[in-house]
């Protein structure tokens, strides 16, 4: 088998020559600084507010502007140059209309841009900065960025290739192409620690960007999932979905966005629903939000909200095994007086009218809405907007990663009240824990979308709200609570002992190792729950080991955190947490320079020396592809493989 694989290595690497090059080119590399990770989770829809961030490398394009010239521009000329990098068409047009000089402005900035380039390109390889460049100017943004020591005068030789941009008209175009290259190349590689879905008005856009990205990885989070299992067509996931888009105002995510048609919902809300109060199902709505449609949205809101309790129940009851009897509520309503026992407590109903509930079945679908199911599952199974953005999920996405020293998931691996990782018996008969648990709920959402059956297919629903889903981290969801239940002490969600344990450094410790992690250097970073920075919460715990960096990004959460969000920066020379402020909207950061950096940017931890590719994941991979190369050099000096 050994030879087999040198014979095929020998195919790409020929002969001595060509194997002793690529050694030489490997080892170079590996000396290379670590490229620039860059983390963010619980985007929620904020598509503005995620773009921006993704321009600005949570800041790391303002550092490099700092870096580069220092005390050479003063602080409103770096954040001009700054705002011209996120924003290079819309910037160029304000410039161009306010500038007397303009050709003096190109010349100046050009040179600016050249100089930041070069700082950015300086980690890779020259070969990997190619592959980056923009196809319009490779050739001459390689003759800017390099080094040309035998050209005596090579100042005159910049300044005549800058200056002839200028003459032929291609300055504008040149100045963007510079800048979207800097935004590439400041950043390696994103990862998204879950939640992309739900609440904001674009996730859709955000899938487009990311698609689009140069290198990515995606944690699924709870929501992810949710839409996940809607694409496979399970019932519950797809009626769940509509109603939190109904709830936050966003269906034209789903019918602008993915081509799903709700006018057959809309037609039944207003059927069933049409002398209704709906006002329990009020519309958390933005200022993006159509108010013309709040009377019509509430009666959707509430039509798929009874919807999705019916299909809750069938699903529980199809599975004993997920222990959420708690969530048959339906069946515990007193439709005559009015009331719901919850634990054994009985509540009054906020709202009574259930036209389409059989007391004596309440979990089947009436007629209406039945039929109304079938044609929703078939528009989400049939939108190849959603099928593309689903596919990419999977494709790029899991349920945990492990990536250069640091574990990432978006919620919690389920923990025992003695820290003990709880084990948890699955549909197939398995008793699973920790780290066999997550593998299994990978495979199992796999199978979902490729290939399995309602056993899979209703997993999919666990994963979003289940007492044991590492995606979910809670003893129940009350949503029926919420809507229904004025009294608050029955939304209690009791939260997995994960979160209270894991802020310690013996269950971080003890997670790390289940992954095969060093406890002493290695990381979590979770989202999902978001830090409560205005109490006083802090997202780096036990001693370290623990980063949280749900700040809250999407607007929902702006007042119970005090912030708009955190991210994560993990660079050659240690990990950054940056904090943000609200985003004012695009224009405003145009026209006015502004950023979404709050003052609470701090290294956390620094490397004891600088880190290279070899430190890494990467490096690791290189290293392994080099010894299989000097193998294939004795095969040629020994004569057991033949050169071409």
């Amino acid at each position: 088998m050994e030879l087999k694989y040198l014979k095929s290595l020998a195919r790409q690497y020929p002969n001595i020559a060509a194997a002793s090059t690529e050694i030489i080119n490997l080892q170079a590399i590996l000396n290379l600084p670590k490229g620039t990770e860059h983390f963010l989770t619980d985007i929620h829809g904020e598509y503005e507010q995620f773009a921006h961030v993704l321009k600005n490398g949570s800041g790391a394009v303002r550092r490099t502007i700092d870096e580069v010239f220092e005390n050479a521009l003063s602080n409103k000329d770096k954040k001009s140059l700054a705002t011209l990098i996120y924003y290079p068409v819309e910037k160029l047009d304000i410039v161009i209309s306010e500038e007397d000089n303009i050709e003096d402005w190109y010349k100046i900035t050009l040179h600016r841009l050249v100089q930041i380039t070069k700082k950015v390109a300086s980690k890779y390889t020259r070969s990997k900065v190619r592959k980056a460049l923009p196809k319009d100017f490779a050739y001459i943004i390689e003759e800017l960025i390099t080094e040309k020591a035998d050209i005596s005068d090579k100042e005159g030789y910049y300044n005549e290739i800058i200056h002839t941009i200028i003459r032929i008209g291609r300055a504008q175009d040149f100045i963007i192409a510079l800048s979207n290259l800097i935004q590439r190349l400041v950043i390696d590689h994103l990862h998204i620690v879950g939640d992309i879905f739900d609440r904001g008005p674009g996730p859709h856009i955000i899938l487009d960007t990311l698609i689009n990205y140069h290198s990515v990885d995606i944690q699924w989070g709870n929501h992810d999932i949710l839409w996940m299992g809607a694409a496979c067509g399970q019932l519950a996931c797809i009626a769940t979905v509509i109603r939190i888009a109904a709830r936050y105002g966003s269906l034209d995510t789903l019918e602008d966005g993915y081509g799903i048609n709700l006018i057959p919902l809309a037609t039944f809300a207003l059927d069933t629903y049409s002398n209704t109060n709906c006002d329990t199902f009020s519309i958390k709505y933005n200022t993006d939000y159509n108010t013309k449609d709040l009377s019509l949205d509430m009666k959707i809101h509430k039509a798929i909200a009874i919807m999705q309790f019916k299909l809750e129940g069938q699903l529980i009851r199809r599975h004993p095994e997920y222990g959420m009897d708690d969530r048959l509520l339906l069946e515990h309503i007193d439709y005559t007086a009015h009331t719901v026992t919850i634990d054994g407590q009985v509540y009054p109903l906020n709202d009574a009218h259930f036209p389409t509930v059989d007391p004596a079945d309440p979990y089947r679908l009436s007629d209406g809405e039945a039929s109304l199911m079938a044609s929703l599952v078939g528009a989400f199974r049939r939108s190849p907007a959603l099928r593309r953005h689903i596919e990419f999920l999977y494709t790029c996405g899991s349920l945990y990663r492990v990536c250069n020293g640091n574990l990432l998931f978006h919620g919690c691996i389920p923990l025992c009240a003695d820290g003990s990782f709880d084990t948890v018996r699955t549909f197939d008969g398995q008793s699973l824990a920790g780290r066999a648990y997550m593998d299994f709920c990978d495979r199992t959402a796999r199978a979902a979308f490729y290939d399995g059956g309602q056993n899979e297919l209703d997993f999919m629903y666990y994963l979003w709200c289940g007492r044991q889903s590492p995606l979910f981290g809670r003893s129940r969801m009350t949503t029926f609570e919420r809507y229904f239940v004025s009294d608050c002490s029955a939304w209690e969600e009791v939260k997995n002992p994960y979160y209270d344990l894991v802020v310690e450094y013996p269950a971080a410790a003890a997670i790390l190792r289940e992954f095969g992690l060093n406890e002493r250097s290695a990381h979590i970073i979770n989202g999902h729950v978001p830090v409560r920075a205005a109490k006083g919460e802090h997202p780096v715990r036990a001693d370290g080991r623990y980063i949280r960096i749900d700040g809250g990004f999407c607007r929902a959460y702006h007042d119970r955190t005090g912030i708009a969000g955190y991210t994560l920066i993990y660079s050659s020379r240690g990990l950054r947490l940056v904090s943000h402020s609200p985003f004012g909207g695009k224009d405003a950061a145009i026209r006015e320079n502004r950023d979404i950096l709050a003052s609470s940017d701090v290294v956390f931890e620094m490397m004891p020396h600088r880190m290279l590719v070899r430190d890494t994941d990467e490096g690791a991979a290189l290293l392994d592809r080099m010894s299989d190369l000097r193998a294939l050099l004795d095969a040629y000096r020994e004569g057991v493989v033949s050169p071409d």
